[in-house]
């Protein structure tokens, strides 16, 4: 439960960003323990909205091996519908699932990726 890569656009709320990443968290272990052994068969569980707040929107995707990513997205942003924001998780998993293949990354480590900046970028200029 420590991030492993935090990237937002306006760098100034940064620390906001953190604090709200790791709180969501918390509502990422609460939605898992309640849907219990159902759903623990799926390659991916997508968790949906997390939580919203006056200014953002929280939603949160977890995979099989209990990797969890955590997207804030501006709330006044009404243009992403839910299948959006499932395929962006989906590409995020794809490109982390690229990072866990490089012999020379050291799971736990924070990411340091060129590849993996790129696809977070042209996900958040696109959004």
């Amino acid at each position: 439960n420590y991030p492993l890569y935090i990237r937002s656009v306006p760098t100034e709320n940064e620390l906001k960003f953190h604090y709200t990443v790791h709180t969501s968290l918390d509502v990422v272990d609460e939605k898992i323990s309640a849907m219990g052994k159902a759903l623990v068969d799926q390659r991916e569980l997508y968790l949906g909205l997390l939580y919203p707040t006056e200014d953002y929107k929280v939603y949160g995707y977890v995979t099989n091996s209990k990797v969890k990513f955590v997207m804030v997205v501006d709330s006044s942003n009404t243009a992403l519908r839910d299948n959006e924001i499932r395929s962006m998780f989906r590409k995020l998993h794809n490109s982390y699932t690229d990072i866990m293949c490089n012999p020379f990354y050291n799971p736990g480590d924070r990411i340091h990726s060129r590849a993996f900046d790129n696809m977070v970028n042209s996900m958040m200029m696109q959004v």
